[in-house]
């Protein structure tokens, strides 16, 4: 057949047609970016970034606040227990379509709050969303991408998150003062476009290689406590408490610097986005350096880029050093979760993550709350600088420096093509 052939064929498909054209792999990279994307970088993050308007528009205090924050990451960890309990069950699609339909009804109603009690509502349906959507791509991946790919195409995904902060930033440029409640109605605009999208390419249906026989065994409780798993929790605990205490209040302590109309914030927030889009290499990284010092290289750019804000909030140069060591470090450490957790787990792949971030979502309950509460006590600057010891305390807590013996290889069914696991690297 001619080039010109091929070429009016191509034309007369439809834009959906060819989207599925794609290759299995490139489909679920582009929905799992899209989807962590407006789960995280919207639904959940957009809370941080907005905050100085939601403060003054309802009058909350710092320690409401962080409350407030606290119960949206309850949300979140009631969606992953569920998660862990039924993607085995019914597969990826119908739970990532759930958080994206959370994420789409919460939003709307956060633009449309006229008090606390409904825009509490919203941020905490909102916040679910990310629990449903982030561990079943881990199964995605494993049935849709061959198992040499799969750590980057994880890594990839987690970037989803600062892509979406990169949008989130200059509209809130944009969307200024009052205007605020349209950044939140587009931020749902583009949640129900991916919710739809995911919907299409995903696959349903309890995962071939695990669904029946050996697959299921070992579901009790003491198979994920096993001894190599300590140090991973521990580590998403406190990945956890230190990344929602920056996403909650890094905005507050540079805007109350920089004054509530400077545009500081909203620079610092994109920054934080396109230097995160380096989060993309995180499988690349572990691959060539391994997981140990890429794990302790992230958690000492956190804990310097938390301790900048504690140290100098209204000095520019430090707050946009700050952006661009968070960015990258935080975006690579969900990539770093999940493939240590693959390593842990990988006869249960989906399952295991799910528990690993479940006790990071512990920390992101506890850390907004407790640190609101010590910040109205001692202060903003305080609360970061004990947030940054908290994060350079993790570093006592590293990955073994060789991958652990996994379980003997599992037969694949036929036609089912191994993936997700390397992908887990990613939020």
């Amino acid at each position: 057949m001619s080039d010109g052939v091929h070429e009016r064929k191509a034309s007369g498909m439809g834009y959906g047609q060819r989207m599925r054209r794609l290759p299995p792999r490139w489909q679920v990279s582009l929905a799992g970016v899209t989807a962590i994307g407006v789960t995280f970088g919207f639904a959940r993050y957009g809370y941080g970034l907005f905050l100085p308007e939601l403060r003054r528009e309802f009058g909350l205090s710092v320690a409401q606040v962080g409350l407030i924050s606290s119960a949206t990451y309850l949300g979140y960890m009631a969606a992953l227990v569920l998660v862990g309990a039924l993607v085995s069950r019914f597969g990826p699609r119908p739970l990532v379509v759930v958080g994206g339909l959370s994420a789409t009804v919460g939003m709307a109603l956060v633009a449309f709050a006229g008090g606390p009690g409904v825009l509490t509502a919203g941020l905490i349906l909102a916040g679910t969303s990310s629990g449903w959507a982030w561990a079943p791509y881990s199964d995605a991946v494993d049935r849709m991408v061959p198992a040499g790919l799969r750590e980057r195409v994880m890594g990839t995904i987690a970037s989803g998150t600062a892509f979406a902060v990169v949008v989130a930033g200059p509209l809130a440029l944009i969307a200024r003062g009052a205007q605020w409640r349209y950044a939140w109605l587009v931020f749902a605009a583009a949640a129900l476009l991916t919710t739809a999208y995911n919907a299409r390419v995903l696959p349903a249906g309890a995962h071939p290689a695990t669904g029946t026989g050996r697959g299921r065994a070992g579901l009790g409780l003491r198979s994920f406590a096993r001894r190599p798993a300590v140090p991973l929790y521990l580590t998403a605990l406190s990945y956890g408490l230190v990344g929602a205490v920056y996403w909650a209040f890094a905005v507050e302590a540079v805007s109350r610097e920089a004054g509530r109309d400077a545009p500081t914030a909203a620079l610092f927030w994109t920054v934080m986005g396109l230097a995160g889009t380096a989060g993309a290499l995180t499988g690349g990284a572990i691959a060539r350096h391994g997981l140990r010092r890429v794990h302790g290289s992230l958690f000492a750019g956190i804990a310097m880029a938390v301790a900048l804000l504690g140290v100098a909030p209204g000095a520019p140069v430090a707050v946009m050093l700050s952006a661009v060591l968070y960015g990258p470090c935080f975006m690579a450490g969900s990539g770093v979760l999940a493939v240590w957790s693959y390593r842990v787990f990988p006869d249960r792949p989906s399952t295991g993550f799910s528990v690993t971030v479940l006790f990071l979502g512990l920390g992101t309950v506890a850390g907004p709350a407790a640190l609101g509460l010590f910040s109205d006590a001692y202060g903003l600057r305080a609360a970061f600088l004990v947030t940054a010891a908290a994060a350079a305390l993790t570093l006592l807590v590293r990955p073994p420096r060789r991958q652990p013996r996994s379980t003997p290889p599992r037969a694949p069914a036929a036609g089912a093509v191994h993936t997700i696991r390397d992908s887990v690297r990613q939020g």
